[in-house]
């Protein structure tokens, strides 16, 4: 026959009973209520951050290119003068970006402009189109 303390210590074994586990079901869904939209406007706010750190990263190969070669790519040669070497393009030393033009964060490519001495480099953000806010904003080079 088994004594009282080997009964409680054997009913200790057989684990949690089920309020208890519902317990911490309820406190884990209310975490996940109350962290799960701060982390996910988080996440959409750096894909911008990002957008704006790829952009100042092709401005400075644009830089480079323009060290060795002495002049932008026009726009008609776009970005890919970082990656292959343009038929105009003397002194080219490339490529000036390893693996390739990087689309934006949300899988299109950026749009690059030659104005004269002004390079425009562009985003449209999540939408693809000109202007909006928020995650749809445009992100553009400071130049």
């Amino acid at each position: 026959m088994l004594s009282f303390r080997q009964r409680r210590a054997s009913r200790r074994a057989r684990g949690f009973t089920l309020i208890e586990l519902l317990v911490v079901l309820a406190i884990l869904t209310l975490l996940a209520g109350l962290v799960g939209p701060r982390v996910l406007s988080q996440l959409g706010g750096a894909k911008s951050k990002t957008a704006g750190v790829q952009i100042a990263d092709l401005e400075k190969s644009l830089e480079l290119y323009k060290l060795d070669v002495g002049r932008f790519p026009t726009t008609e040669e776009g970005l890919n003068a970082l990656v292959a070497k343009p038929a105009s393009a003397n002194g080219w030393n490339g490529p000036y970006l390893k693996g390739g033009v990087p689309n934006d964060p949300w899988g299109k490519p950026y749009k690059y402009t030659l104005n004269g001495a002004n390079v425009e480099l562009l985003s449209y953000g999540a939408d693809g189109a000109a202007g909006g806010e928020g995650e749809n904003a445009d992100v553009v080079n400071a130049k």
